[in-house]
């Protein structure tokens, strides 16, 4: 099944994220398929960039997002 979650980079205490489409089985920060955008929680507001037309076509597809990553996906508006 594919999924659509975040992977974690960043160092120690200062995190960020990249949205991606992996297989549910590959570990976290493994292997991924495409990268759909960024998540910074640390900005004030958080910054969230997307692309939106990606993230469709992959939904369209089948693909699962996860529920941080549905909510990220809400925010920024699809």
């Amino acid at each position: 099944m594919v999924k659509i979650r975040l992977t974690r980079l960043g160092s120690h205490k200062k995190p960020f994220y990249r949205v991606i489409v992996a297989d549910s089985k590959t570990r976290r920060d493994g292997p991924f398929i495409e990268i759909l955008g960024t998540y910074d929680p640390l900005k004030e507001p958080s910054e969230i960039k997307l692309d939106l037309d990606r993230a469709k076509l992959w939904l369209q597809k089948g693909a699962q997002p996860t529920d941080t990553a549905r909510k990220l996906m809400q925010k920024a508006g699809l």
